[in-house]
């Protein structure tokens, strides 16, 4: 606990992690993407060059400021030059859409915005509706520049690191009111010192970060994380399995963490081109956002001769609760235990700790905690209590020697016939098919019921019918578990992260029912 605080003792905000290696390692590079590259000693100075941009351009202690991106160099100089202001970042996918992102702009009340048009096309569309104009900064390139805000009203700021608000993250950007969550300066600094010591990161690694950092994994775990450790952070905007293949033997990256469907996708790809990945110089890889199912965790370690490490986390808690450790490899797909400083509860449904090995809700608390959500108290008094414990809403359990499962989201659960049924174990038995590359499972509705539907997607080349899956299926589950509907899809659909999206394939469900509910291959949904 007390190395786990040691950043935060030294440093009170996210821009300052830099400070040791602009002395130790001036030359070493910080970050890179394709078009621009950062060395320590140029990014202390593009800072502070574009702080004073900023502040030419009316950004004040306590502003929000939107940046509407793909990852490039330019996002991680802004994040960093914001708060060296005392501004908010607020980093959104450029791929949402017009919709999402003004949403994101009013609740806010973002004092301008900035757009990566350079970087694919969505960004430019955006900054085209919104009136951006192009322009040329120090170090980073082409940004364009929103309108001022002249309503936008400042926030009050804090010298306290546990009080300022250095990021607010966006949960909710496919669907409802948007969820916006306060991430202050202490509490990235946690997780970046959570980093340095249990994945032992140093100047010698290089990281790749395809992650979005509009997304907390991003953000938080690549970008303050590795220039915490002195890293260089190899910034890619799109996922391809081709350009990740290359990072692996041609970059020479020695740090991959990404979310499952990435890894699987990788996989895939290697088999259809004969690509041999195990001349690789990776000395970590590993995985969180979604269940790892013990199949793919299996190819993975074959594919990599090395242990895939599962972590698990959430946006507000900025992200890490739990990591497998480096030194106690795991053969099963355990998320790990409480990282330094967490704290870890399963409990029932009324607050009450449940035995050891059985399910329940998990509760978490820590220095990392979100300061709230931004103007909804009501929705931060609801998920957070008196004694700071957080109810995640998801299920888990934990065992003896503090090993945590996850078992599904509290809104996912399926209850069939009286039975629980968790979606992760219907899935982790799907996915343990060799011609499925990843499975989604969700509850449908019927007479005084619920029903279990899966969506599959399966190899491009394969062919298979959903009847040969159930076989399969019915040597692994109950019957109660077994799905009463498998549909084909080309692609899940999936937020940038490659998370997939449940909600989506719960109206597809409730959809495909209205039209006779028949087993079927349905068309790719991919939510960009």
């Amino acid at each position: 606990m007390e190395e786990a605080r040691q950043l935060i003792a030294e440093y009170s905000r996210i821009h300052q992690i830099i400070e040791p290696w602009v002395s130790q390692l001036p030359n070493g590079i910080a970050l890179q993407d394709k078009r621009h590259r950062q060395t320590y000693g140029e990014l202390d100075v593009s800072i502070r060059r574009v702080s004073e941009r900023l502040v030419s351009l009316g950004i004040r202690p306590g502003d929000r400021v939107l940046v509407v991106a793909e990852n490039c160099v330019a996002v991680g100089v802004l994040v960093l030059a914001l708060s060296a202001l005392d501004a908010w970042a607020v980093v959104v996918n450029a791929r949402l859409s017009a919709r999402e992102i003004d949403s994101f702009l009013d609740h806010s009340g973002a004092r301008r915005a900035f757009y990566t048009h350079g970087v694919g096309r969505d960004a430019d569309a955006h900054a085209h509706r919104h009136g951006a104009v192009s322009e040329s900064w120090p170090g980073i390139g082409e940004l364009a520049v929103g309108p001022l805000n002249e309503q936008a009203v400042a926030e009050p700021t804090s010298e306290d690191p546990r009080k300022q608000t250095a990021v607010m993250i966006y949960t909710s950007g496919t669907s409802g009111q948007p969820k916006a969550v306060m991430l202050s300066h202490a509490n990235m600094l946690h997780i970046a010192q959570v980093i340095r010591t249990v994945r032992r990161l140093s100047p010698e690694d290089k990281v790749y970060g395809v992650l979005p950092m509009a997304h907390i994994m991003g953000l938080s775990g690549n970008l303050v994380g590795s220039l915490a450790c002195g890293t260089t952070l190899l910034l890619d905007d799109r996922f391809a399995p081709e350009t990740l293949a290359k990072a692996i033997l041609e970059e020479r990256i020695t740090m991959l963490f990404g979310v499952p469907v990435m890894f699987a996708k990788l996989l895939d790809w290697c088999r259809s081109t004969g690509t041999d990945i195990s001349g690789h110089s990776l000395r970590t890889i590993g995985v969180a956002g979604s269940p790892l199912t013990p199949k793919l965790k299996e190819d993975v370690e074959r594919a990599f001769g090395m242990v895939l490490q599962n972590n698990y986390g959430l946006t507000e808690m900025a992200p890490t609760v739990t990591q497998t450790v480096l030194s106690d490899p795991r053969q099963d797909c355990s998320v790990g235990v409480p990282v330094p400083g967490v704290d870890l509860r399963i409990v029932d449904r009324h607050g009450a700790d449940v035995a050891p090995g059985d399910v329940g809700l998990i509760w978490v608390r820590g220095p990392n905690l979100m300061l709230g959500y931004y103007r909804d108290e009501a929705l931060t008094r609801e998920t957070v209590n008196a004694d700071g414990w957080f109810n995640t809403a998801d299920l888990g359990r934990q065992e003896p020697d503090g090993a945590v499962f996850i078992m599904g989201r509290t809104k996912d659960l399926i209850i069939r016939s009286g039975f629980n049924v968790y979606p992760v174990e219907v899935e982790q038995a799907l996915n343990t098919h060799p011609l499925v590359i990843q499975s989604a499972v969700v509850g449908r509705v019927v007479e005084d019921n619920e029903e279990v539907i899966a969506f599959v997607e399966a190899d491009p080349g394969a062919t298979i019918t959903a009847d040969e899956i159930k076989v399969h299926l019915r040597e692994r589950l109950s019957p109660y578990k077994i799905p009463a509907e498998i549909h084909f899809m080309a692609q899940l659909p999936s937020a940038p992260t490659g998370k997939i999206l449940k909600n989506a394939l719960k109206d597809l469900a409730v959809e495909l029912a209205a039209k006779g509910g028949e087993e079927r291959r349905v068309a790719p949904g991919r939510v960009n």
